[in-house]
């Protein structure tokens, strides 16, 4: 199934992407190329735990970018305040509020760099993924972008047309790392429990792959 054709939202010119991942953003990467839309990745994702599987979907993200010639903003990963901001949180269920808290807080500092570097809109790779609330995501951009009267959170849903199936057929052809929970401490907790419930093995960091062989 084709793409549609984008354009950018009410005339604007400038996209910041906020990237969580290599896999779900790599579907938009290339929408955007194709459609020949000035856009930046902005990284920043410090609810991702621990530090050795931050370092691999980050690193994976900036080989996928190198590879286009696409800008990529290295931010901050100020994970202290992340899970500052958890606290009281920590058994709350997946999309619940310690979710909406994290896409808050990721898309205030992407909304916040938006409006210091000149950008004009900005959207995330997160609302593709069929694990999320699709909803919830939006809503969060949306609220981060109207502290800027001049900035725009794109809703457009990037799952539609093909968009979930193109974003795996890439992360085989590019052999991405593939993770294996969501991404913070809470989500690797409780993923690990239903693993053990099941009589599966935890899960390891930094092995697997979409590939026809899987690392071990």
């Amino acid at each position: 199934m084709q793409r549609d054709k984008l354009t950018l939202p009410e005339g604007k010119k400038r996209l910041l992407l906020h990237s969580c991942c290599a896999p779900c953003a790599g579907e938009l990467m290339e929408a955007f190329l194709e459609a020949g839309i000035d856009y930046t990745i902005f990284f920043y994702n410090p609810n991702i735990h621990p530090r050795e599987e931050y370092e691999i979907r980050k690193n994976e993200n900036i080989r996928f970018a190198e590879q286009h010639n696409v800008p990529f903003i290295d931010a901050d990963y100020d994970v202290d305040e992340w899970f500052k901001r958890a606290k009281g949180m920590e058994h709350e269920p997946e999309r619940g509020i310690r979710c909406t808290m994290c896409f808050d807080m990721r898309f205030e500092r992407t909304a916040l760099y938006a409006q210091e570097n000149n950008f004009d809109v900005i959207t995330s790779s997160l609302g593709i993924s069929r694990w999320k609330n699709l909803e919830q995501i939006n809503d969060c951009g949306v609220r981060a972008a109207s502290h800027y009267p001049d900035l725009t959170y794109w809703t457009y849903n990037w799952r539609k047309n093909g968009g979930s199936e193109r974003m795996i057929t890439i992360s085989k052809r590019e052999e991405f790392y593939q993770q294996e929970y969501c991404g913070c401490a809470y989500s690797l907790r409780d993923s690990n429990a239903w693993r053990k419930q099941n009589g599966r093995e935890r899960i390891k960091i930094g092995v697997k792959y979409y590939s026809t062989v899987t690392a071990e």
